[in-house]
This record gives C-alpha cells, sequence and structure tokens, in this order.
C-alpha cells in the first residue's frame, strides 16, 4: 500500500468516526433491525435541512428474510398528514444493498435525501421506509428535521 492510499484511508476512517449518529424512532421494521442512522451533514438534531441542498442518510441494519428487491419510501410528517418527500433512488438495490438481501445479514443503505428551494421553511418528522419484495418493511425510521433558508 502506497503513502497515498494509507491517507486517504486515514481521513475516511477519521472522517466516519467524527460522525454523529442521528436520534430516530423505529415506526415498525417487521422484517429487519436498524443499529444506526447517520445523516451528513447534520452536526445538530433536529437536522437542519438547508434548502437547495442534498443530504446523505445512512440506515445500518440486518434483515430478518431473503428478498430479491427493496423499494424506499419516504414521507415528511407535517400536522401528522403523511405527504410524499421524493428521493432520487426509490430502488434499494442501488442504494448500496446488493440484492437478493439475505436473511441474518448486515446492510448499510445509502441515499440522498434533495431538500428543494420551493419547501417551506418549517420542522416535521421524515418517515423512511424500506420495503422488501412483499411489502414489509426491513426498516421504518422516523426522525425530526427543520427545513430553513
Amino acid at each position: 500500500m502506497d503513502l497515498r492510499t494509507t491517507y486517504i484511508l486515514l481521513f475516511s476512517l477519521v472522517a466516519l468516526t467524527g460522525a454523529v449518529p442521528v436520534k430516530y424512532l423505529d415506526c415498525g421494521s417487521a422484517v429487519g433491525k436498524v443499529s444506526m442512522v447517520d445523516i451528513n451533514p447534520c452536526p445538530t438534531q433536529p437536522c437542519q435541512l438547508h434548502k437547495g441542498q442534498s443530504y446523505a442518510v445512512n440506515v445500518t441494519f440486518s434483515s430478518e428474510v431473503q428478498s430479491d428487491t427493496s423499494k424506499a419510501v419516504v414521507h415528511g410528517g407535517i400536522a401528522g398528514v403523511p405527504i410524499p418527500f421524493p428521493i432520487p433512488i426509490e430502488d434499494g438495490c442501488k442504494s448500496g444493498i446488493s440484492c437478493p438481501i439475505q436473511k441474518q445479514k448486515s446492510y448499510t443503505y445509502v441515499n440522498q435525501l434533495p431538500v428543494k428551494a420551493e419547501y417551506p421553511s418549517l420542522k416535521l418528522v421524515v418517515e423512511w421506509e424500506l420495503r422488501d419484495d412483499t411489502g414489509k418493511d426491513l426498516f421504518c425510521i422516523k426522525f425530526p428535521v427543520q427545513i430553513v433558508s
């Protein structure tokens, strides 16, 4: 391993250890178990999401079932009403997960949460689900955010 590769690995590890896991609520992970949620950048909680920017959402979970496919569904809860929150890639198998998903294996799901400039400034709760090929939740998490200018 050359010196450049060593430095890249070292800085990557420092960046990973500097990440602060996000506090979340499990909202019904029927066939999986979440071990960690990370949103980057999110130095304070609730995460302040700036309009016109995109945020990396990483969820580490283990699956209790085998599944050939997975699909993400994201909502923003405003006054108890779920509003669809579009994400760039709904296919979990194209979001850091090698499909088919195997039973009793751990996975890190990675996606982007784009915050459009036209979104209103407000506090809300994001509900993020990853469904297996039967429609059951591999994970379902809720976390508070604040959209700011």
